[in-house]
């Protein structure tokens, strides 16, 4: 049987398969650019991952290279978390303080290896003896804290070598000076000394020269003692003493000085504790060179008045006012300075022994002065003895 397809029919066929064949085209091409995306996408992967895989590297060479750079440090290293407890930390600080250390608390490692240094609160000393520097700081972007302990006691050392050699050049310039201190004083005392034995003398004038050969004994007895502190640069034997005892014991050496009327001397003290530890003898020497130097300066009828009083539960306070003639203020930065002086027969060694001996017990010396109205020395010490044993009692607290 025969079938006839019709010219419309075939038309219509051609047409189909005219469209299937674009669609299929469409496709391959589609299917092909598919193709080159997915290549390019696994291509920008393979690449982003050697790239993060290089990083990696890079990180964990940086890391080593940073704990090679910590563990060789000689510095301590002690990272806190925000319960003070130690997370981390570098060899070093194993040496400094011994372990355990991970997991402690901060304040439980600190009393029991560092002890706290008195005229230094940035300073502690490990059990060993060696001197360190304690800083503490927080790392950024964290409650976490880092403390760093640096070990100074070679530059401890060196610096107190310096200082030795400053203060042996001072102690040849001072003897030097010295020689002619002693020997004016003495000739003079020598000079009073041979006339009291002459039998015409009279009873005023013994007395006068008497006096005179005092005074001159007293200056030799204050620049002997101020050599002898100056020496010991500052190194003195702290004991218990009564402040009523020193007070009654310048108060009599002032007697001495002040016998003629010509100066009133008042001392008041308001301290509610007496028992202190210090040098008395160093303590009285200061308040005698500072008082000694106020009566050189005073004219006749000034007042000089001595006050104490207790600053707090640590320390007291001693006050020295004059109304004499006052120091310039452009000599008031200088007047600590050791071999500073404005007089002609003066060593400058008076008051550089004052700041010398109070920063010994751990004070503080101030002066101010208005020139024709007087000069007050203000003496901060933190010497009461009650303060001074819980000082250290507490010595190994951080």
């Amino acid at each position: 049987m025969t079938t006839f397809t019709s010219p419309q029919n075939t038309e219509k066929l051609t047409d189909a398969f005219r469209i299937f064949n674009q669609l299929s085209e469409n496709l391959s091409n589609s299917y092909q650019g598919l193709e080159l995306q997915v290549e390019k996408l696994h291509q920008e992967l393979a690449a982003a991952r050697s790239e993060r895989v290089k990083t990696l590297v890079e990180k964990e060479k940086l890391a080593l290279r940073l704990q090679q750079i910590l563990a060789a440090l000689p510095a301590a290293i002690i990272i806190l978390d925000t319960q003070s407890r130690v997370v981390d930390c570098n060899l070093q600080a194993t040496h400094f303080l011994a372990e355990p250390l991970i997991g402690q608390l901060w304040a439980d490692v600190a009393m029991r290896s560092l002890i706290s240094v008195l005229d230094n609160p940035l300073e502690r000393q490990l059990l060993n003896g060696l001197r360190v520097n304690m800083t503490r700081s927080r790392l950024p972007e964290s409650n976490e804290q880092v403390i760093i302990l640096s070990d100074i006691s070679e530059m401890n050392a060196l610096q107190e070598m310096i200082n030795q050699q400053k203060h042996l050049s001072a102690m040849g310039e001072m003897v030097a000076s010295m020689a002619h201190q002693v020997r004016t004083p003495l000739s003079t005392a020598i000079l009073y000394a041979s006339q009291m034995s002459n039998p015409k003398l009279d009873a005023e004038k013994q007395q006068r020269f008497s006096k005179k050969i005092l005074e001159r004994l007293h200056y030799l007895e204050r620049q002997v003692n101020d050599m002898l502190v100056f020496a010991k640069e500052g190194r003195l034997t702290m004991e218990g003493f009564s402040l009523q005892s020193l007070l009654d014991k310048v108060q009599a050496a002032m007697n001495d000085y002040v016998t003629d009327g010509q100066v009133q001397f008042k001392i008041s003290n308001n301290c509610s504790v007496d028992l202190m530890r210090g040098n008395e003898h160093a303590l009285q020497g200061v308040l005698m060179n500072l008082l000694t130097n106020a009566l050189e300066a005073m004219p006749i009828g000034g007042v000089l008045k001595l006050f104490i009083k207790q600053q707090n539960k640590q320390s007291i306070e001693i006050s020295i006012q004059d109304n004499g003639r006052g120091i310039e203020s452009e000599h008031l930065q200088r007047i600590f300075e050791p071999f500073f002086t404005t007089r002609v027969n003066g060593t400058g060694l008076g008051l550089a022994v004052v700041d010398s001996v109070v920063k010994a017990h751990g004070g503080q010396v101030s002066c101010r002065s208005k020139v024709g109205v007087g000069t007050e020395f203000k003496l901060s010490l933190p010497c009461i003895e009650q303060a001074f044993q819980a000082a250290i009692s507490m010595g190994a607290s951080a």
